[in-house]
C-alpha cells in the first residue's frame, strides 16, 4: 500500500520519537493516535505501511535508549541468525550507572561493554559476533545456545577460533558456561537441528561421524552429507534436505540413488526423531552394524 502523500518524507519510511516529531511540528500528538501510525515502544512511532522487522524495533528501541548497545538475541538478529522475530523484546546492554527504565517492548541490562566488542550494523551499535556469541552461550539453554553460536559462525560473520579466543579471556557471571558451550560448536552446521543431531550422538556411545563430509565414488564427487561415518559407508542426513519442494523431488532422488551405487546407506532424521533420541541412536546403531 503506498504512503499517503499527506505524511511528511521524514516520516514515511523509519522510526522517530514522537516528541521530536511533533516539536518540528510534521505530526500532531492527536494524529499520532490514528490507524496511520504504529507505536513500536513508548514515545517512538513509525508509519502503519513500514513492515515491522526486529531491526525495525531495534531501531526503535535506540531511539528511545541512545546509549545503549543492542546485545543478545536482539543482535544475533542483526548479525543474520533469527532468534528474535518482529514481536519480539529488543535485548539492549545500557552503561553502568544508567538509570534503568522500565519499557515495555525493551529486555534491558546494564554491564560495561569493552570498545572492541561493539560495532555498527545496519547503522545501529552492535555487539560484535563473537561477543553475541559468548552472550548467548551465557544465557540460552545449553543445546540451543551451541546451536546459536553454530549458526553465527556459519553466517561468516565471525570465525569459530575467533569466538573460541574472546570466550577464553571472558570473566563473570556465565563466562565459565559460555566457555563450555563454544567448546562444543564446530561452526559446520548448516541448521540448528544439525547442531542437535550432532550433540545427540555425541552424548552416546556411537563413534563421532565427520560432519559435512563429501562422499566420493571412484575419485568422483557424489553428494556432501551432513553426518557420516566413512568407514562404514554410513551417511546421516536431517530430512530438511530431503522433503519434496517443487523442483527439488527428482534431485533428491537422484542423490540418494547416486550414494546408494556408491554403496553407502543414509539414515534420514527428522524433528520428531529428536524428541527420541534413544530410538534415534538405536536406528543408527542398527546402520552402523
Amino acid at each position: 500500500m503506498p504512503v499517503p502523500a499527506r505524511v511528511p518524507p521524514q516520516l514515511r519510511e523509519t522510526p522517530f520519537l514522537a516528541s521530536s516529531a511533533v516539536a518540528a511540528g510534521l505530526v500532531t500528538e492527536r494524529q499520532l493516535e490514528g490507524a496511520a501510525w504504529r507505536r513500536l515502544v513508548h514515545g517512538v512511532y513509525v508509519h502503519r505501511d513500514v513492515p515491522v522487522t526486529h531491526l525495525l524495533r531495534a531501531e526503535a528501541a535506540l531511539l528511545r535508549l541512545p546509549g545503549a548497545v543492542v546485545t543478545g538475541r536482539s543482535a544475533a538478529a542483526l548479525w543474520g541468525v533469527e532468534l528474535a522475530g518482529p514481536e519480539d523484546d529488543v535485548e539492549l546492554t545500557l552503561p553502568p550507572g544508567t538509570h534503568m527504565v522500565r519499557v515495555v517492548g525493551l529486555h534491558t541490562r546494564r554491564a560495561a561493554l569493552p570498545a572492541t566488542d561493539v560495532r555498527r550494523r545496519h547503522g545501529l551499535l552492535v555487539s560484535s559476533p563473537a561477543a553475541t556469541a559468548i552472550r548467548l552461550a551465557s544465557v540460552l539453554s545449553p543445546d540451543s545456545a551451541v546451536a546459536a553460536v553454530d549458526q553465527l559462525i556459519a553466517t561468516g560473520v565471525v570465525d569459530l577460533e575467533t569466538v573460541r579466543r574472546r570466550a577464553a579471556v571472558g570473566h563473570g557471571p556465565g563466562s565459565a558456561r559460555g566457555r563450555r558451550v563454544v567448546a562444543l560448536a564446530d561452526g559446520l552446521a548448516e541448521s540448528p537441528q544439525e547442531t542437535r543431531v550432532r550433540l545427540t550422538i555425541g552424548r552416546s556411545r556411537l563413534p563421532p561421524p565427520v560432519a559435512q563430509f563429501r562422499v566420493l565414488h571412484h575419485g568422483r564427487f557424489v553428494a556432501r552429507v551432513d553426518f557420516a561415518w566413512p568407514d562404514r559407508k554410513v551417511a546421516l542426513e536431517y530430512d530438511g534436505l530431503w522433503h519434496a519442494e517443487p523442483g527439488r523431488f527428482a534431485r533428491d532422488r537422484r542423490r540418494l540413488n547416486a550414494l546408494r551405487e556408491a554403496g553407502w546407506s543414509v539414515v534420514f532424521v527428522t524433528a520428531a526423531d529428536l524428541r527420541e533420541p534413544a530410538a534415534l541412536l538405536a536406528r543408527i546403531a542398527r546402520a552402523l552394524g
